[in-house]
């Protein structure tokens, strides 16, 4: 499976740490030593099906295919206004596309999900050409009276069209019960038979567990990588990591021993946009230059559950 074309989309609103600061019991020095993050791009007057609307546009067009030669399209997101009809069938409007559709919940790891299951479609010959969309709004998960999540957030979508070809050498996807450290829940509509309480409850994160756990399952995900394809560290051109926290990848840069300029960041600008944030990343990188034909490529990314999924892929150039 091979990479043919990407896209992305951010809020207009930008909101830097001096704005937080005026309402939260924070500051830019505060936010910015624990976390990397001065700006984030946070949606107001738009919608998140706007973003990712416009992120499978970009990235249709830059594969040279019309939405019409879509077999499938596979939408990663946590949470959005609806619950039925999926985003992915939303998106099918919006777009013109005619296929089959569904919505994958593998909260920040959720890209790399759908890319595994986009390779597996293609090697059983189930579709040919398949649109990947990674749109997420995590500003609506918080308590934005909580500095300690609220700062960490940015809404954002990024697309991908894959099809067949080499470009993925492999993947590797993990899970392990860790649900008490990240989670986020919403009420359901109550019935006159339901007799357990409900009530929604804004993102509960166990910062140093998260950390502890996000770096070491990065770490393992990318050596068994290494292990498992004869690679070392020196072998991979970049490293794209979850754009969750600058501290957690320095940490991974550390271990593996690398210098920075292989890992590139955009967290410092958009903060962390979840299933999206690999996605900008590599639709900036690529339209940049940055990304060059031959490239070898590794991404892992880690969210809450806790699940992690990384890969790597050789890069073939892209042509906007």
């Amino acid at each position: 499976m091979k990479i043919i074309g990407t896209g992305s989309a951010l809020p207009q609103k930008e909101i830097s740490n001096d704005m937080l600061a005026g309402f939260l019991e924070t500051s830019d020095s505060w936010i910015t030593t624990r976390t990397g993050i001065h700006t984030r791009r946070l949606l107001s007057t738009e919608t998140l099906r706007e973003l990712a609307t416009k992120a499978a546009q970009a990235a249709l067009a830059s594969s040279g295919l019309q939405a019409s030669e879509i077999d499938y399209l596979i939408c990663s997101n946590v949470a959005n206004s609806y619950v039925s009809p999926s985003l992915g069938s939303i998106l099918l409007g919006t777009l013109g596309c005619v296929c089959p559709t569904f919505d994958l919940n593998g909260a920040c790891a959720g890209l790399v999900y759908s890319l595994d299951i986009a390779d597996s479609f293609l090697k059983t010959g189930r579709a040919r050409n398949i649109l990947v969309v990674a749109a997420e709004q995590p500003s609506r998960f918080c308590n934005w009276h909580d500095r300690a999540t609220s700062v960490l957030f940015g809404d954002g979508a990024a697309a991908m069209v894959v099809t067949e070809g080499k470009g993925f050498r492999d993947f590797r996807l993990t899970g392990v019960p860790h649900t008490d450290v990240m989670y986020y829940k919403r009420s359901l509509e109550p019935t006159p038979f339901d007799r357990v309480e409900e009530r929604t409850t804004p993102l509960v994160m166990e910062g140093r567990e998260v950390f502890r756990i996000a770096v070491e399952s990065c770490i393992n995900d990318v050596d068994v990588l290494l292990q498992r394809n004869g690679l070392t560290g020196a072998d991979i051109d970049k490293y794209l990591l979850h754009q969750a926290n600058m501290r957690i990848i320095e940490c991974i840069r550390e271990h593996l021993e690398q210098p920075r300029e292989k890992f590139p960041t955009n967290i410092q600008k958009y903060g962390n946009t979840s299933s999206a944030s690999v996605g900008i990343l590599i639709d900036e990188l690529s339209r940049a230059g940055e990304l060059k034909d031959g490239q070898t490529l590794m991404i892992s990314t880690f969210g809450g559950g806790f699940v992690t999924a990384a890969a790597i892929l050789d890069w073939s150039a892209i042509q906007y």
